[in-house]
């Protein structure tokens, strides 16, 4: 069984911020795949479903983001899952806009759901970083990743949520190479890759 994990913030004023791009890319996951419709347990959100013929639980954490930890350790605790089994997706500051890497264990980059989670349950998680660019000074950061993805970013974030989606299958497979190309060559397709990037982990 493998449990995923979409970081964002609870309510409709949150639910087109950049820092929910977490929630968006497994709300994608389950439509998708025909998930069960979602509903309340471990202080979150959860859908199930299977990828590649593996059960897959699907959380959003409802405890808002600096709490993360909170539902995630529930949900672990109850299914006895090992930090192999987590995949958490989340928005990620220092790739650029429509960019994907995934990465296992590391640092935290002052992702507050990330640092909430490694307290909880440890670090040695699978994170899915989806890159939503930085704006450029430290001060304005807050106030960019709680703001919403401007109408012009829409069709990259579906794309992306889309190609997340379509590949999420080679997570629960940890072919997490080729889960970042399948996504690299979905979103050049569509014109949103550039620079020459082949998805490879810096």
């Amino acid at each position: 069984m493998r449990l995923f994990v979409g970081l964002g913030n609870p309510g409709s004023k949150h639910q087109r911020n950049r820092h929910n791009i977490g929630f968006m890319a497994i709300e994608t996951i389950a439509r998708r795949h025909g998930f069960a419709p979602w509903r309340r347990r471990f202080q979150g959100e959860t859908s199930e479903g299977t990828l590649d013929g593996e059960r897959v639980i699907l959380l959003k954490p409802m405890t808002y983001m600096n709490e993360s930890g909170r539902a995630v350790g529930e949900a672990v605790n109850f299914f006895k899952l090992d930090l192999g089994d987590i995949s958490v997706f989340h928005d990620e500051l220092e790739l650029p806009s429509a960019k994907v890497r995934v990465k296992v264990g590391g640092g935290i980059a002052g992702h507050n759901g990330l640092r909430s989670i490694s307290a909880h349950v440890g670090n040695d998680y699978r994170r899915v970083r989806l890159g939503i660019g930085h704006p450029g000074v430290k001060e304005l950061v807050h106030g960019h990743v709680l703001s919403d993805f401007a109408k012009a970013d829409q069709p990259w974030v579906e794309a992306l949520c889309d190609a997340v989606a379509d590949n999420a299958g080679l997570l629960v497979k940890d072919r997490d190479s080729s889960f970042q190309n399948k996504i690299h060559l979905a979103m050049q397709a569509k014109g949103f890759a550039s620079n020459g990037d082949n998805g490879s982990d810096p």
